[in-house]
């Protein structure tokens, strides 16, 4: 099964990072979000993916141009006037990426749409390039599989950071305690399984994917949610992105399962 990853995007609101390069390739540990994302998958089995690039796509395709050379041991040979390279050993993932120039303004359902050849007509997987998670995808799989409807998103409460009050009818403040992930509705964290026929919902480029496609589907009921209350978190500001760091550096990633 495919997974697309929606990376295409402007991330104006880490615009210090993202005036150099896309916001999926800004590096937690040393390695850009997108390829913590491709790791995910991978640890379960999933290994081909299509990436929906726009704004400055050719660095996203540098990268995996020179990954293969920078994962590898290699000797250069010039000894005889020219260029011979061996390769020794090489540690790179048993990927097939495919990556697609969706681009520079256009919406997250018209980026899925620009790739519908890429996919066929088969199910696939799909989530947003600056969020990490550790959701068993693999249960998830299993509970798309079992509803049979189109779309299957992963839904989590996020703990809120203010203070919950409880007031009288005098006005005075009768209680307070900090507010948790109970008090807040559940969002969309990404981590989707699609059916084909998701692409008859896409029109244009101009297509939010989160806007008209997701309502109608889920006044259609074909937008069911997969619970889960496990670890997720997007980066979208420089202090989301300080928050993955530190969990890398401490060892407490929950997402970085290829290493326990």
């Amino acid at each position: 099964m495919k997974v697309v990853l929606l990376a295409g995007g402007l991330g104006t609101r880490i615009s210090e990072e993202t005036q150099y390069r896309p916001k999926p390739m800004l590096e937690i540990g040393g390695k850009p979000i997108l390829w913590h994302i491709m790791k995910e998958y991978s640890f379960y089995g999933f290994n081909e993916f299509i990436i929906c690039a726009g704004y400055k796509q050719h660095m996203v395709k540098e990268w995996f141009a020179d990954y293969f050379l920078h994962n590898s041991d290699i000797t250069f040979d010039f000894t005889q006037g020219r260029n011979d390279m061996v390769i020794h050993d090489q540690h790179c993932e048993p990927w097939k990426v495919t990556v697609v120039d969706t681009g520079l303004f256009t919406m997250t359902g018209g980026r899925i749409k620009r790739i519908q050849k890429y996919v066929g007509e088969e199910p696939f997987m799909m989530t947003y390039g600056d969020g990490v998670c550790d959701v068993n995808i693999q249960e998830l799989l299993k509970f798309h599989q079992s509803h049979g409807k189109i779309a299957t998103l992963t839904a989590v409460q996020m703990e809120q950071q203010k203070g919950v009050l409880e007031i009288d009818g005098f006005n005075a403040v009768k209680s307070f305690r900090e507010k948790s992930s109970v008090d807040s509705a559940p969002i969309n964290a990404g981590y989707m399984v699609l059916n084909p026929a998701i692409f008859n919902y896409l029109e244009d480029d101009k297509t939010v994917f989160e806007g008209k496609p997701m309502e109608q589907l889920a006044e259609e009921g074909q937008l069911m949610s997969y619970l889960y209350k496990g670890f997720w978190q997007c980066m979208d500001t420089q202090r989301e992105k300080d928050i993955l760091d530190k969990l890398l550096r401490e060892g407490k990633a929950p997402w970085v399962k290829w290493e326990m």
